[in-house]
Order: structure tokens, then C-alpha cells, then sequence
């Protein structure tokens, strides 16, 4: 009977703390990748919901109110583009919140919305 020791060779002592090392840092890797896939999924709808909002309070009149919403509710380096069309507004909010993580990843989100009618005249 030949005993198991004698079956591996010298050099296979440090095989099974490579593969270890090897799988750790796969998994950290897929972590990372779900994480920050996850972060851009919400931050791609932080970007709708302030575009919708800032759409809906131009719409009523109140530019100001629109960019202070943009500013609370999008990724921190969001901006904002307003268009108007006739009576249509067209806005866009547009961020690139992990440009270190996902350097190819631009957000950007649009909303539209129909200026209200004034009392004016």
C-alpha cells in the first residue's frame, strides 16, 4: 500500500494557499462589481426622481425651488439642463457619480413636463 504523502511532490505545499488567495480575491472582485452595479442602479433613479421634480416645479413657476431640488435629490455632482420648447419644458439631469469606480459610466435621466397656465393674462 502506498501511503498519500508519498504521492505529492515537493513543490505541492503551497498550492492550496494560492488557490485560496486566488478565490478571496475573485469574490472581492464580484463584490465590487454587484456594488457598485447596485450604486448606479440607485443613483440612476436619484437622477429620474430630480429630473421629474425639478420638470414639475418649473413647470409651476419656480425655477429656484427646481434647482435646489436637483442639488438634494441627485448624485453630488449632478447638473442640470433646461430646455424650453413652446410650452413644453425638457429637462436633463446628467451625473457620473463613480468616475473612479466605473469610469465609463455617465447617468443621465430626462423629464418633461407642460407649462402650467398663468393667471397673468
Amino acid at each position: 500500500m502506498i501511503s498519500r504523502d508519498r504521492c505529492q511532490s515537493p513543490n505541492d505545499s503551497g498550492m492550496a494557499t494560492v488557490e485560496a488567495a486566488m478565490a478571496i480575491v475573485g469574490l472581492v472582485l464580484v463584490l465590487t462589481l454587484g456594488v457598485a452595479t447596485i450604486t448606479a442602479v440607485i443613483d440612476q433613479l436619484r437622477c429620474t426622481d430630480a429630473a421629474r421634480e425639478a420638470a414639475r416645479l418649473i413647470a409651476r413657476g419656480e425655477p429656484e425651488r427646481a434647482d435646489s431640488a436637483v442639488r438634494a435629490m441627485a448624485p453630488q455632482d449632478a447638473h442640470m439642463t433646461v430646455r424650453t420648447d413652446g410650452d413644453t419644458i425638457n429637462v436633463e439631469v446628467s451625473a457620473n457619480p463613480m468616475a473612479n469606480l466605473l469610469p465609463g459610466l455617465h447617468l443621465t435621466a430626462r423629464a418633461y413636463a407642460v407649462l402650467e397656465p398663468t393667471s397673468d393674462g
